[in-house]
């Protein structure tokens, strides 16, 4: 049986007709460029607030097509950020706050899901992090210690016997369950919050492409948008608009799924809690079992292409599939007669402090969110509902969170950019080997990497 590569996503099996373009000029209220969970969030709480608001959503190719309809499906409270230097910015209590926002995020999205009709395939089973070797080990314990001293409840430390117990997994170390996550099906979630915000009045224009983004105005190659409020929700196609191609880094992530596990495979292997999976390998892995019982994994591979190239349509290389299916039979050997059914890839947007933003301008109307390094699937809730409020003018707590208004300084340009990306991922590799040949404590490879990189720990 051949491995299906690329064609968007396995959660998107189906492709879906686009909708209509834009169909000439139009005025607005409100412009958002990009459908996918940033954009469509925004809509869908703004036409809330404010019934009355003409919005239009403009979108390159269809709802869900970034992102937003290929990730791991982790709706979880992570951080997009370094807690620790935000702390030292805009002070702890703030971090705290944003913290405890994003873990009630993760409900959020439930309840709306539920009250909106959305099957978005979600069971709140939290997240199983594990460790493979000594190393691993060691950054796990301070891991749950992190979380515990950010006030993240419900955080229960696991022996190998007790990781065991959840799933059977091969050469496992220790681990530890974090509640504060759901298993979505990512691209259900998407598709199915477009169609809401259209019920609502919406208006959703696909296969339009914005060229440029200014005040007052988007200007695609379908027409021109007019609008006192612009709000970009661009994510890691951020750097293909004019002025816009250092802000943020588009970083690949790569994943591939199953095909469907027999019901006496699952009773051999466990994992009924649906609770998603990860490690603390530097190269580390993230994984579900999914809606119909495939298991989906992923992890870097080819980290960032030159120039902040974009995929096309998902394709990954061969040897990606290959890396990722090396990464589930070492972690469950059990499912090495499993076929590959897909191989996929898409690009998430860092920073170059990798701290995401949410920035409206009231001055020009034009406002952004993202820079979610990874985890914006929670993330981009929050960052809606803050938009929301910011564009309204209505204060609240949200906006006194410290993503408000953040500003990270651009990446270097090529070839620095691309030398960096690629020699910050050949050290990971490396300090992954290292740790495996039985070192006890993270290789200084990976600390000098972290380091250069600018990554949190």
């Amino acid at each position: 049986m051949s491995t299906t590569n690329g064609h968007v996503s396995h959660w998107l099996a189906k492709l879906p007709s686009p909708r209509p373009a834009l169909p000439g000029d139009r005025d607005a209220d409100v412009c958002i460029v990009g459908a996918g969970y940033t954009g469509l969030w925004t809509a869908y709480y703004l036409k809330k607030a404010d019934p009355a608001l003409r919005i239009t959503v403009l979108e390159a190719r269809f709802a869900g097509f970034g992102a937003s309809g290929r990730n791991g499906g982790w709706l979880s409270g992570l951080v997009p950020g370094d807690r620790h230097r935000m702390a030292a910015r805009y002070g702890r209590d703030k971090v705290l706050a944003w913290q405890r926002a994003l873990n009630e995020a993760v409900d959020e999205v439930i309840a709306v899901a539920d009250a909106e009709g959305i099957d978005a395939g979600i069971v709140k089973g939290g997240t199983l992090q594990i460790a493979r070797n000594a190393a691993q080990a060691a950054r796990l314990t301070a891991e749950a210690d992190e979380e515990q001293a950010w006030q993240n409840d419900g955080i229960v430390r696991l022996s190998k016997d007790e990781v065991l117990q959840r799933v059977r997994l091969n050469g496992v170390v220790s681990g530890y369950h974090t509640p504060h996550c759901a298993r979505i099906q990512p691209a259900w979630l998407a598709r199915g919050l477009a169609d809401v915000v259209e019920r609502l009045g919406v208006d959703i224009y696909e296969m339009t492409r914005a060229q440029t983004i200014e005040s007052g105005r988007v200007t695609t190659d379908r027409g021109v948008v007019r609008a006192p409020v612009v709000l970009r929700a661009t994510e890691g196609f951020t750097p293909h608009l004019p002025g816009l191609r250092r802000r943020w880094l588009p970083m690949n992530s790569s994943m591939i799924a199953t095909e469907p596990l027999p019901a006496d495979l699952w009773d051999e292997i466990g994992w009924q809690d649906r609770a998603t999976m990860g490690d603390t390998a530097h190269g580390f892995f993230y994984a579900q079992r999914t809606v119909d019982d495939r298991i989906a994994i992923g992890g870097r591979s080819v980290p960032y292409r030159f120039g902040s190239r974009t995929d096309v349509d998902g394709k990954v290389p061969t040897r990606t599939i290959k890396h990722l299916t090396r990464v589930l039979h070492s972690i469950l050997p059990q499912v090495r007669h499993i076929p590959i059914a897909h191989g996929w890839c898409g690009v998430l947007a860092v920073p170059r402090d990798w701290e995401s933003t949410v920035t409206f301008d009231r001055a020009t109307g034009l406002g952004y969110a993202g820079g979610y390094v990874g985890h914006g699937v929670t993330a981009t809730n929050l960052a809606a509902r803050t938009l929301t409020d910011l564009v309204l003018d209505r204060g609240g707590p949200l906006v006194e969170l410290p993503w408000v208004g953040h500003r990270s300084r651009d990446w270097e340009p090529e070839p620095l950019r691309w030398l960096g990306v690629r020699g910050m991922y050949l050290a990971y590799k490396a300090a992954d080997w290292h740790e495996s040949r039985g070192r006890a404590t993270t290789s200084p490879i990976a600390v000098v990497a972290d380091k250069i990189a600018g990554r949190p720990h």
